[in-house]
Order: C-alpha cells, then sequence, then structure tokens
C-alpha cells in the first residue's frame, strides 16, 4: 500500500515538474492572458474582454501602424495599457480638426489617417509630436475616454509588451486578430 501512493505521488509530482516547464516559458516569453479593464479601447475592445497577448512577434519585427498593443504604461510600469498605434519612428503626428496627419521620408507632406475601425468617432485635441527613432503615438480607440499619447506624450519600444493576438472571451466574439 505504501509502496503505490509512493508511485503515485512520484508519477504525479513528475507531471507537475513537466507540465511547469513546458508552460512556463510559453506563459512568459511567447504568448500572455490579458484582460482589457476600461473603455478606452470601445467598441472594439470592451471591458472584460480576454485577450490572448503575442510577446514573440516584435522581437522579430516591428510594430506596425493599426496594431494593437499592450504596453507598460511609462508613468507607472506596473500597470498595462491597451492602446492602437498611430505613429511610427520618425515620423511627425498633428491633430487638429478631429483629423490625424502624419508626415514622414515617404509622404514628406503628410497624410490623413483613414480609420475605419473607428466608426465615426472623431479625435479631438490641437497637437503636434515628433517621435523619436524608438517611440510610438498610441491612442485608444474610444477618443473621448482614452489616457493616451495626446496626454502623456510618445511611447518607447520599451515598453511594448506585445500585440493583441487572440480574443478568448467573450466566446461569441472570440477570434484571431488580423
Amino acid at each position: 500500500m505504501f509502496g503505490k501512493i509512493t508511485v503515485f505521488l512520484w508519477e504525479t509530482a513528475k507531471l507537475a515538474v513537466i507540465s511547469l516547464v513546458i508552460i512556463l516559458p510559453i506563459r512568459y516569453y511567447i504568448i500572455q492572458p490579458f484582460f482589457v479593464l476600461g473603455a478606452s479601447m470601445e467598441p472594439n475592445f470592451e471591458n472584460g474582454d480576454y485577450l490572448i497577448i503575442d510577446e514573440i512577434s516584435y522581437r522579430l519585427d516591428k510594430p506596425q501602424r493599426g496594431d494593437v498593443i499592450v504596453f507598460k504604461y511609462p508613468n507607472n510600469p506596473k500597470q498595462y495599457y491597451i492602446k492602437r498605434i498611430i505613429g511610427l519612428p520618425g515620423e511627425i503626428i498633428a491633430i487638429s480638426d478631429e483629423k490625424i496627419i502624419i508626415k514622414n521620408k515617404e509622404n514628406p507632406e503628410g497624410f490623413v489617417l483613414k480609420e475605419d475601425y473607428l466608426s465615426g468617432i472623431a479625435t479631438n485635441g490641437n497637437i503636434s509630436a515628433t517621435l523619436g527613432f524608438d517611440e510610438y503615438y498610441v491612442l485608444g480607440d474610444n477618443r473621448g475616454a482614452s489616457s493616451d499619447s495626446r496626454m502623456w506624450g510618445s511611447l518607447k519600444e520599451e515598453f511594448i509588451v506585445g500585440k493583441a493576438l487572440l480574443r478568448a472571451f467573450p466566446f461569441d466574439k472570440a477570434g484571431i486578430f488580423k
């Protein structure tokens, strides 16, 4: 009897160790769960959405305009925020008359950013920002209820954790993001 219990405990311990060896690196270096808290990304991401964040893609490639990212809030790195990348390193971002104008090497005169994902939400403010070689300009999709680059400035690349890969909950909205 004592031998069967010992074998059972040994097998259980081995299974737990093997599981941790597999799961922990995936959880801390490849993907990470994230709950959306607040209304700053509505209607595209709502309070309580459960997302899986891809942490490895940005080790291989740079973030792109339109990516929805999770990052450490620069003024308090213990807090995590979710926003959309609007401006890329080296660009000049100007917000006026409810438009976002982006100037870069390809468009020195600038272009008006088309944001089909906003469905008519206006971007308020009268702001101009020049981004450094490692800085991004991020905005929430719910522009009226978002603490973002308009308030606290550009986001350094070092604070980016990863990009939204898929929504796991609620189940009726579950799916992989493009």
